[in-house]
Order: structure tokens, then sequence, then C-alpha cells
């Protein structure tokens, strides 16, 4: 019998996919501080996100896809990768719509056309620096969450 989801996944507007604790950290805390998400959730793994967004395993009660607006994924990750992920996302009928921005810290070339390929909505490097890091969650937020008009479902 499964459990309720914790009442910061009931509402999520952003699924933040990211294996490193450190980004994460430093994306959540971006996005917070300017207010750029009421609730983000975070799955450690490909595996975790897709059990997320399709209600298995540990997510199977409580939650809707309905409120998602941003999916912000990183590529490089244990169990499921990030272009696996995607792949499932945008072939998915109800999942298909919600925007996928990959964050992530390859700069290949063939990373960049997969992604695209498999129906990112962007694709964006991560800075090394704390700063530029931080820059770089703020303005893909603000466009993202306040610019952007997602398809209406």
């Amino acid at each position: 019998m499964s459990e309720q989801l914790p009442a910061q996944h009931r509402n999520v507007s952003i699924l933040l996919v990211e294996d490193n604790p450190t980004d994460a950290e430093l994306c959540q805390r971006a996005l917070r501080k300017h207010r750029l998400a009421s609730e983000i959730a975070w799955v450690r793994d490909g595996a975790e996100a897709l059990d997320f967004l399709f209600s298995n395993g540990a997510y199977t009660a409580g939650y809707s896809i309905d409120r998602l607006k941003l999916i912000l994924l990183d590529l490089r990750m244990p169990r499921v990768d990030g272009l696996e992920v995607l792949r499932q996302v945008k072939s998915n009928g109800h999942t298909k719509v919600i925007p996928v921005v990959v964050l992530t810290s390859s700069q290949e070339d063939s990373d960049v056309v997969r992604s695209y390929e498999l129906g990112a909505n962007s694709f964006i490097s991560k800075p090394v620096k704390f700063e530029d890091f931080s820059t770089t969650v703020e303005k893909l937020g603000l466009y993202w969450m306040l610019m952007n008009r997602p398809p209406t479902v």
C-alpha cells in the first residue's frame, strides 16, 4: 500500500532532476530567492524522475502532473540517464507538452543535438562558477516561469 506524498510533492511547479546535491541546492536556492517557483521537487536520478512523472514506485498517490510547469534535467545520472528520461517524457501524451530544459555539465555537441532531437526545449551547459550558475538558473527561471506561455490542456 502506498503512502500519501509529502505536501511538497503535491503541487509541484518545477521538477529538478539532478544527481549532484550541491548543484541541486544551488539551483533550488536561486529559484526560491527570486520566488520563481511555488514548489520544487528534487529527484536524484532518472529512474526516480520517471517514477515521479508517471506515478510509479514511491510516487503512486497524491500527485498530478497538471501543475508541473518545467522540468530541469541533468543528462549524466545513475540508473537512467537524462536522454532516456527526455525520450520518455516527450513520447508520452500526458507529459510531452511540459517544457524540458537540459541543464548539464556536458559541452558535447552530440548531447546538444540528441537532446533537441528528443524534444528538449532548451539546452544549457552549467557554468562552473557559483555566481554564474546562480545567474543562469535565475534567468532560465524568469523566462520559463514568468515569460513563457505554456499550452493549456
